[in-house]
């Protein structure tokens, strides 16, 4: 594919936003409208610990099989229509995929170059980082790895994008990365498709926002969004489209025959999904998003410009797994009334002759009904985790066994879901280590058939804090004010990042700002949410996109795929939020919320 002259904007469609998503997703965009590069997204720290289970048991596999299925029968397509693909589907071995792939192609008789990216894999580096001095700190607590008490069992540094943009620079038609940084699969094509400089800050800061929000598939479009009762033709909402002009702007839009819709607040809720405040680190510039203006262009058309960049910070992220133990976890239902006593019960008869060793973890999930109109209106779940250093003190304690005896001597009414068998089996319980570590001790590199393009380190780094916003001062309600639930007024969005929470608040009425940046202080927050009293908890506003926005700092444990709440990583906080009341002015009720119901009932 060559390079236009007049450096029109490159179209870049996400086909996956996660390891699982729908996997019509490559027909859909082949089907959908014209664009120059499709992209990828399969990798999130959860999702890399279950990746890494199935590298150790087979060093062979170790990337996504499915994307080889999904890309398969358009391998022609691809060709025919000069599009390029870039995907982080290579998880732990990104040659052995690239090496997958040229196979399936010379056997369909398709010709294609394949590059992928290395560099990510760092575990088998680990004694030589220690011996160099580099105590891959943890990014939260500053604690070095030697500390964690875990043996490692991966680490993968976080690259950035211009591997990708050397790869397509040689001809690669497909791109296959391991770690890089989500925003990177986007970020690296922009690059090399305006030839843009290492240091041209802005531009790149442009690039790496527009890859923050068409990583996540459909979310741009709709999904998981708090307004979806809005949103038209929400039953397969459709994957976005990034055009990302030569300064860095970009326009979000999606496929004209797919479902969902693309808005101001569809985009909003994730330009503030899975941030640590208004300085967004990459490895190739630092975003300032205090800067950003998100601006309606036209129906599913919204355009996102005034992007600031900076260098990046001197580290990148290394995330580091290690096996912490085992856990078995099953549920079972109470019925009311009398439900408090029933779950004290429970509690106690689960908690007997437990096993030194075994941990418990009893969550009960609900309220029941005062007045139940259905038995279902009445039930509550318990979940039950079991947890322990090695596999013997759960076999013994046999979590399965438990359940399944209390049946003729427990409480009245106690069941399980008889459709279900309950987990006897103990899973590896896998624990997370965001590191850090210095970009100059990797070996970033872009392979292509036989060719090694070496990728140097940014030789402009700059240590990047975030800044500090003062508490609220004024009193938050004036006038007449009314209890009334905060997604009355406000929408959000959370998510994770290692064993932090992230939610973002937003008011999508102009007026109903000011009234949103008095009352959501961090002491308000604290009301709101108990759970969070022991937390730290760090604030910040963006004024120009009406939003408040928290850290939670630990409420994840050291991670999603080791702490034991059942909201594992932290994706339903903001609705949780949105449900809470506080004082409102009256004449801001209904700014957001629910909204009317079209006639087949998917959504307004």
């Amino acid at each position: 594919m060559s390079q236009p002259e007049q450096r029109r904007p490159i179209r870049i469609a996400n086909f996956s936003g996660y390891l699982g998503d729908r996997f019509t997703a490559v027909d859909e965009v082949m089907a959908g409208d014209p664009v120059d590069v499709l992209m990828g997204d399969y990798l999130a720290e959860i999702t890399l610990a279950a990746l890494s289970s199935r590298h150790r048991q087979d060093p062979a596999k170790g990337y996504v099989d499915y994307f080889i299925d999904q890309l398969r029968p358009h391998l022609p397509e691809l060709v025919e229509r000069d599009m390029k693909v870039v995907a982080n589907a290579g998880g732990f071995n990104p040659a052995g995929l690239a090496a997958a792939l040229r196979a399936i192609a010379a056997e369909d008789g398709v010709t294609l170059r394949v590059a992928h990216i290395e560099g990510d894999n760092v575990l088998a580096r680990l004694p030589e980082f220690a011996e160099a001095g580099y105590q891959l700190e943890h990014l939260d607590t500053g604690a070095p790895l030697s500390s964690w008490g875990s043996e490692p069992i991966a680490a993968n540094a976080y690259l950035g994008g211009w591997g990708i943009a050397a790869a397509l620079a040689e001809g690669a038609d497909i791109v296959v990365c391991g770690r890089v940084t989500d925003a990177s699969l986007t970020l690296g094509p922009a690059a090399w498709w305006h030839s843009w400089r290492r240091d041209d800050w802005d531009a790149l800061a442009g690039g790496l926002l527009a890859g923050h929000l068409i990583e996540c598939g459909p979310h741009s479009v709709g999904g998981n969004f708090a307004g979806f009762t809005r949103i038209p033709n929400m039953l397969v909402p459709g994957f976005p489209i990034a055009e990302v002009a030569a300064d860095g702007s970009t326009v979000i839009t999606k496929h004209g025959r797919d479902g969902g819709a693309v808005t101001v607040d569809t985009v909003t809720a994730q330009l503030l999904y899975e941030i640590q405040g208004p300085a967004y680190l990459n490895s190739d510039v630092t975003l300032h998003l205090d800067t950003i203006d998100v601006t309606e262009q036209g129906p599913d058309r919204v355009l996102v410009s005034g992007a600031t960049g900076s260098p990046p910070p001197p580290t990148t992220k290394v995330a580091v797994f290690g096996q912490v133990g085992f856990q078995t976890v099953n549920t079972c239902y109470v019925t009311a009334p009398d439900v408090a006593a029933k779950v004290e019960l429970l509690r106690a008869q689960f908690s007997r002759d437990t096993p030194d060793g075994v941990e418990l973890d009893i969550t009960r999930i609900g309220t029941a009904a005062e007045d139940p109109e259905t038995q279902w209106d009445a039930t509550v779940g318990l979940r039950v985790m079991a947890t322990a250093r090695t596999r013997e003190p759960l076999d013994r304690y046999n979590l399965a066994g438990r359940l399944g005896s209390l049946y003729l001597q427990t409480i009245p009414g106690y069941f399980h879901d008889g459709a279900s068998t309950l987990r006897a089996t103990a899973r590896p319980r896998i624990d997370y280590w965001g590191a850090l570590l210095p970009q100059s001790a990797l070996a970033h590199r872009a392979v292509i058939e036989d060719r090694v393009i070496d990728v140097p380190a940014p030789e402009q780094t700059a240590a990047t804090s975030q800044p500090v916003h003062p508490e609220p001062s004024a009193a938050a309600a004036s006038g007449v004010v009314r209890s009334a639930a905060l997604g009355t007024v406000a929408y959000a969005r959370s998510g994770d990042k290692g064993g932090n929470c992230n939610v973002g608040i937003w008011a999508p009425d102009e007026r109903a700002w000011p009234w949103l940046r008095d009352a959501l202080s961090t002491a308000e927050l604290r009301r709101l949410m108990p759970e969070i009293k022991e937390l730290d908890v760090v604030r910040h506003e963006f004024p120009r996109l009406r939003a408040v926005h928290f850290v939670l700092r630990g409420l994840l444990g050291t991670g999603g795929s080791s702490n034991l709440r059942i909201d594992q990583v932290g994706k339903a906080v903001g609705e949780y939020l949105r449900a809470k009341h506080l004082p409102v002015p009256v004449e801001l009720l209904g700014a957001a919320g629910s909204g009317p119901r079209t006639a087949d009932g998917v959504g307004a």
